[in-house]
């Protein structure tokens, strides 16, 4: 049976091949970080995983491929939405549709991660800043992601939080700790019990406001480093818009999407894996935690969850699935928050 996503979201099916975990790209530090130099008429890399921006008259540019090496840049940093999961091309990207069209000053590069958390946003740049000139813009576009993996259990938490996949990473580490065992077991050392290293459904922290509490301390204590990084840049949180988070009636193509992303999914519906933290109050809570935390720190924050709500109709397609966005999502997300932001 042909899916409504094949006919709706052609491209989806690259950003299958491009996600392909088989082909994963396990790096120090970061975890994780997309492929490399990937070429498809979708998507496009350069040699470190940075997908590449489009701007006035043909022009592009990444991190560490075509970057201009005169005036400055800005840096828009987030996690798949902001990387540009669901646009049909490069160009309909945030960082593209800003530079082309919403924000053309300057240009914008693309710092979005596949499944990042804040620490890894922060990494990401921190790790590349050195590739860089003058930036006099950084937006910071999150929020989704360290609220799922704030719901991991404590013992996944750490100092830093938690992030995706990190169960595989505590199953191998467990799994060399096994071997060293029985090194020292020959020895005659005693060795510590096996730990826990998988999470289940069941594992998953049910007090929301503890979650947004814990994601809300470590994306300020991550922006204050940002500024650190950056000092010479204006710093802005946005949190990112979510269907869920924004609307309760969908366009009748999302509809169809959602229901259809449900049905298939190995793991679960999204209301039985993420309804808790899905819904507008939690939104809300999450911003007014946020909007405190930065303006204490100096920083400017804007929840662009009710701009964009008002500024779209039931019959708006803006949604491939309940966080990234179509082509004319990311153009209207990109004008909404150029305007917004007051960028130029």
């Amino acid at each position: 049976m042909a899916l409504h996503r094949d006919e709706l979201t052609p491209q989806s099916q690259e950003y299958g091949r491009f996600d392909d975990r088989g082909e994963a790209r396990y790096l120090p530090y970061l975890m994780y970080f997309h492929r490399a130099d990937y070429l498809s008429d979708v998507i496009n890399t350069d040699r470190a995983g940075f997908r590449i921006s489009h701007g006035p008259d043909g022009a592009t540019a990444s991190a560490a491929g075509n970057i201009p090496t005169s005036g400055r840049v800005r840096i828009i940093s987030g996690s798949s939405t902001v990387m540009g999961i669901g646009a049909t091309s490069d160009a309909h990207t945030l960082a593209s549709r800003l530079w082309t069209e919403h924000a053309p000053s300057a240009p914008w590069l693309n710092f979005g991660g596949r499944c990042y958390n804040s620490t890894q946003e922060m990494l990401l740049f921190t790790l590349h800043r050195h590739l860089l000139p003058e930036i006099d813009e950084v937006v910071v576009f999150s929020g989704l992601n360290d609220l799922t993996v704030g719901r991991l259990p404590e013992w996944q938490q750490g100092d830093h939080g938690a992030f995706w996949f990190c169960g595989e990473y505590f199953e191998k580490m467990e799994e060399l700790r096994a071997e060293n065992r029985k090194a020292n077991k020959r020895m005659g050392f005693r060795s510590a019990p096996r730990r826990a290293t998988i999470s289940t459904h069941e594992d998953v922290r049910r007090d929301v406001s503890q979650v947004i509490d814990a994601a809300a301390e470590l994306t300020l204590r991550h922006l204050e480093t940002w500024r650190l990084l950056a000092p010479e840049a204006r710093l802005t949180y946005v949190l990112q818009p979510m269907a869920l988070w924004m609307r309760e009636q969908h366009s009748p193509e999302e509809q169809l999407l959602f229901d259809e992303i449900d049905r298939i999914s190995k793991l679960g519906t999204w209301e039985a894996l993420y309804g808790d933290i899905s819904t507008p109050a939690v939104a809300r809570a999450f911003a007014e935690k946020l909007s405190i935390g930065c303006e204490k720190l100096g920083i400017r924050f804007f929840d662009l969850n009710p701009v964009v709500a008002a500024a779209v109709t039931q019959q708006d397609w803006v949604y491939v699935d309940r966080a990234h966005y179509t082509d004319h999502g990311y153009d209207l997300v990109a004008r909404i928050m150029a305007e917004t932001l007051g960028l130029s």
